[in-house]
């Protein structure tokens, strides 16, 4: 069960927002808000896995941190929406088992296959948390920013109504991040628009 710990203000690049810092018992979570988002539906949602090499190392293999900044931008043009950050490095499984697949990844296999490689879960993320402050906010539904089926199926499973999708894939010519879409793309099932 979380509970609500700390909440203040944000000045992000995009705009202003409130931030909200929960607890469950473990680990902290938190939720970043922009305008009136309780009874509501359709909000825009993000819910986002922690990814320390884009977001603290600038890595440029994946698309965490521009993902974030996208979020961050349409709810600031909409007016309303929520971002859920969720401690979930390495798909779930933590910091070191995003290292030890950099080797396998070198050599072309995909992610969530490396990651079955070494002993790991392919994807062992949870949503329960980010459908609990769902929950502490009343949202009614959500338009959830991702291209991700799985956690559309995951939140879904945790009762959270997804009213729809919104693709957020970025458009690049580096190398890394378009090997990452088509594993993506191919193994994972992501339903990615370039």
């Amino acid at each position: 069960m979380i509970v609500p710990l700390a909440r203040g203000p944000l000045h992000t690049r995009f705009g202003e927002f409130t931030e909200y810092l929960f607890y469950d018992g473990q680990s902290e979570s938190i939720a970043i808000v922009k305008g009136e988002i309780s009874a509501q539906d359709d909000v825009l949602c993000r819910v986002h896995s922690s990814c320390t090499s884009a977001h603290v190392f600038n890595g440029i293999e994946c698309d965490c941190r521009e993902q974030m900044s996208m979020a961050q931008e349409k709810i600031e043009k909409c007016g309303n929406g929520i971002i859920v950050w969720l401690d979930q490095d390495g798909k779930g499984n933590g910091r070191m088992a995003e290292l030890l697949t950099a080797r396998h990844r070198a050599e072309g296999v995909p992610q969530t296959e490396a990651y079955a490689q070494l002993g790991f879960r392919r994807d062992a993320r949870s949503f329960d948390r980010a459908a609990e402050i769902l929950r502490f906010f009343e949202v009614g539904s959500i338009a959830l920013m991702s291209n991700n089926p799985e956690k559309a199926s995951g939140l879904r499973d945790c009762g959270v109504s997804v009213s729809t999708t919104v693709n957020l894939a970025v458009v690049s010519d580096n190398p890394y991040l378009r090997k990452t879409y088509r594993d993506k793309i191919e193994h994972q099932n992501h339903s990615i628009v370039l």
